[in-house]
């Protein structure tokens, strides 16, 4: 851990001050009592434990969370729609190749008053039982305080002793009961700490550094394994921001302890994360986000012997459905966070509530995502600019050209199934731009319906195919309509082309609806595309920040490139709606 910097960016230890000749006599007289068998063991022994956690976290890529399950704050483990924990669940999951897996743990519904907050003893053997399930699988196990972070951690700055009691009771309490547990079991001291009462950074970082450091000294008094474990901390909210994670640090520099592991979540930049304001795209901002966030916990722990552990990882708009982020931008994030985080050595821990992996089907909602995670685990995909060409019916068929992103894979086909294209006819390469021929989509779009008429596989080196859709489309045609703003929908012919985004804006140009400081409002929040139905619905979290008898001009924006405007005007509960 030497090496790690407070926050005004200056080290700590002596030996950084050398040009000093007062200090390079202490550092002098400190090499001669380093000398002593005592100081060389102990160095010894903190470089050998550093690099013990660094291997044991290296060991747990890649993780996986059993979200809502033991973290749910009802009644009991499926107050929150999935099922009972098995063991077949654990086992699948291992098969998987997880390496460890991330139980959280919510306790304030199980957990008794003052003085003693004694842990209900039924769940708290539940809680072992699976941890000794998932230990016999062979995972690296992390279990952890979750939702109490927000439910009453959170309320700290007002009742400091209350909550420190609360806390450091149910440590004692794990602590005692896991104590002889096998060192793959793991503690983390708590889920995305906040705190309540707008205090500033300092001050919330100080309520962070009592709760890790309080943490740190019961687990490692109370002996038997605990005094080797692998503790892990996090910084406030969790959050990769430079001065969150050199708070961490300072905790971490302190405690002096080899056997400690830093850990923060990444959900994406937060417009591409939710597709809020324009943010459809896996971009270059986002990308940069990524490389920034986890370039710096880089350099503040990882390249200083302290092991990062990324427990959560996904992005924002999952909470809602998987379909809120367009798929091939959503494969392009997922393939480059793997990749990254390998090139840092962060080990990373998908976040999964139960809408990936079934919880009893054992299979993945979508296999197509899972394979591009499991495969960025070990290597590099291709992939392109999109993995969608938009072919107008209503016109001549053209050749359509994307872009590749090689990732330092090279280019070795395009294939119809088990057919491969042939270059030259087919399809052509110059450079990193693929071109498919007005030939082979005329051949392979058939009668041409409205919809995908076909699907390509681009193929690289290594890593997993590109899939390409090919689809017949003409501009959506939306339709006049009332309704309430509890339940209003546009007709919508979308002929083959899907939404990608849609602006909001009242006549005199300003923005409508919620996120006002932005015209394109949050996809599945304030507006969502119903194929099946043919319409496209506004919420009534949409109309709730939409002014009353003034008109709102919506512009919808498809894949295909087109657009199409269309007037919707409230008035106390109706709405109507009407095409531009």
């Amino acid at each position: 851990m030497s090496g790690l910097r407070d926050r005004t960016g200056k080290t700590r230890r002596w030996a950084g001050l050398l040009t000093s000749g007062v200090v390079t006599l202490l550092a002098g007289l400190s090499v001669l009592a380093a000398g002593s068998p005592e100081a060389a063991a102990d160095a010894g022994h903190h470089k050998r434990a550093s690099s013990a956690a660094m291997s044991q976290v290296a060991a747990m890529q890649p993780g996986w969370n059993l979200g809502n399950s033991l973290d749910a704050t009802g009644s009991d483990e499926t107050s929150w729609g999935n099922p009972r924990i098995t063991e077949a669940l654990l086992d699948n999951v291992r098969a998987q190749g997880f390496k460890s897996i991330r139980i959280p743990v919510t306790w304030g519904r199980h957990q008794g008053p003052a003085p003693d907050h004694t842990l209900d003893a039924e769940y708290l053997d539940r809680v072992e039982e699976v941890v000794d399930w998932a230990l016999a699988d062979g995972f690296h196990v992390m279990i952890n305080i979750h939702h109490d972070s927000w439910q009453w951690i959170a309320d700290m700055p007002s009742d400091r002793a209350g909550v420190l009691a609360r806390y450091n009771a149910i440590w004692e309490q794990l602590a005692g009961t896991f104590r002889n547990h096998p060192s793959r079991l793991v503690f983390e001291s708590i889920n995305e700490p906040q705190f309540n009462g707008g205090l500033d950074d300092a001050r919330n970082a100080a309520l962070l550094d009592e709760l890790n450091t309080s943490f740190h000294r019961i687990v490692r008094q109370s002996g038997g394994g605990n005094t080797d474990r692998l503790l892990v901390l996090p910084t406030l909210h969790t959050s990769a921001d430079q001065a969150r994670v050199d708070e961490l640090a300072d905790t971490i520099d302190a405690l002096g302890d080899p056997r400690v592991a830093a850990t923060v979540h990444y959900y994406g930049y937060w417009p591409f994360s939710v597709n809020v304001a324009g943010g459809t795209r896996f971009d270059a901002t986002a990308q940069k986000d990524l490389t920034d966030a986890f370039d710096r916990v880089h350099d503040t722990f990882v390249a200083r012997g302290v092991p990062v552990i990324l427990g959560e990882y996904g992005l924002l708009g999952f909470d809602r459905h998987t379909g809120t982020v367009q798929q091939g931008e959503k494969l392009k994030f997922f393939e480059f966070l793997g990749y990254h985080a390998r090139t840092r050595n962060i080990t990373t821990m998908l976040w999964d509530n139960g809408q990936h992996f079934q919880r009893t089907g054992f299979r993945w909602n979508d296999p197509e995502l899972f394979a591009q995670i499991r495969s960025s685990w070990t290597t590099r995909s291709g992939t392109a600019s999109s993995d969608q060409v938009f072919s107008a019916r209503s016109a001549a068929v053209t050749g359509k050209t994307l872009t590749l992103n090689l990732n330092g894979t090279y280019f070795t086909g395009l294939r119809h199934g088990s057919t491969d294209l042939v270059r030259g006819r087919d399809y052509t390469l110059q450079g990193d731009r693929l071109t498919i021929t007005a030939a082979a989509l005329t051949r392979l779009s058939g009668s041409r319906a409205y919809g995908t008429n076909a699907v390509l596989h681009a193929r690289f080196s290594r890593g997993v195919p590109w899939r390409i859709d090919l689809i017949t489309h003409d501009t959506p045609v939306l339709r006049d309509a009332t309704g309430t703003t509890g339940s209003f929908a546009v007709p919508t012919d979308f002929r083959g082309d899907r939404l990608a985004t849609m602006e909001a804006k009242y006549a005199d140009g300003t923005n409508a609806g919620p996120h006002d400081w932005t015209s394109y409002k949050e996809f599945d929040r304030a507006f969502a595309p119903d194929y099946a139905g043919g319409a496209t619905v506004l919420t009534s979290d949409f109309f709730a920040e939409v002014r009353d008898g003034a008109r709102v001009t919506l512009t919808f924006h498809y894949w295909s490139g087109a657009t199409v405007t269309y007037h919707v005007t409230k008035s106390g509960t109706s709405v109507t709606g009407t095409t531009a």
